[in-house]
């Protein structure tokens, strides 16, 4: 066999063509969402590596972007730390998130976040991390990356759209954004080639899309709004 014949994965798991997806050998987790599973190296979330989140504010989509991944940890404590909002027990119930589960840190600041991070992955407690900020230095994600790197969780830092400018150790980045149905995604960084398209994935709807409200027409809203009468309906 030829050299050019051989998979790049084959001499080394770390190598890929940049042709073609990376397959690699380590474990992953499918996204539940094949509109993206089928666009990530190894066919879902990374674990033990650092994965970036980028998002245009926190609360777009990101905890039902992960929760069909949560729901495969056998169970596993999910940390999540400094999160911007106060985490809403009926809003996660209604996606399937038992807040018996989730474990918060509130860190005052981000050195003491980033520390927590490191030694939640290093003891390996959890099945997954969350850690939303909105300025880390190379160093710093340099030690997460590595921490994580000996763990067998999924760990997921979530970041400020601009952040995509900066370097970062982490081989999956993903930039998202609202959408009517749920969220755009395009593919920042990933071990393959480039995607000029986003992606378009619709999530599960909110609690709210559910009331009766919700299941006005649109054509009935409308109407409604002519006639001057108070709207009910959730924004």
């Amino acid at each position: 066999m030829s050299p050019a014949a051989i998979p790049a994965e084959d001499i080394h798991p770390a190598l890929w063509r940049a042709s073609q997806l990376a397959h690699g050998r380590g474990k992953t987790i499918d996204t539940g969402y094949p509109v993206l599973s089928v666009e990530l190296p190894g066919g879902g979330w990374p674990i033990g590596e650092l994965v970036d989140l980028l998002v245009e504010q926190p609360g777009i989509g990101e905890m039902r972007l992960l929760r069909p991944a949560f729901s495969v940890l056998d169970e596993r404590p999910i940390a999540l730390i400094k999160p911007p909002h106060i985490p809403d027990g009926p809003g996660l119930n209604h996606i399937g998130l038992s807040l018996e589960r989730l474990l918060q840190v509130r860190a005052t600041n981000i050195t003491d976040a980033l520390w927590s991070a490191e030694q939640i992955l290093q003891t390996g407690s959890c099945g997954a991390v969350l850690l939303w900020a909105q300025h880390a230095k190379a160093s710093s994600l340099r030690r997460l990356h590595l921490a994580a790197q000996s763990s067998e969780t999924l760990f997921i830092m979530v970041r400020p759209l601009a952040a995509a400018q900066d370097s970062s150790p982490a081989l999956l980045r993903l930039a998202l954004r609202p959408a009517a149905e749920g969220l755009m995604v395009d593919i920042v960084k990933r071990r393959g080639p480039m995607r000029a398209e986003p992606l378009s994935i619709s999530l599960q709807p909110t609690p709210v899309l559910y009331s009766r409200h919700a299941r006005l027409s649109r054509r009935s809203l409308a109407e409604t709004t002519s006639r001057g009468l108070p709207a009910e309906v959730a924004a």
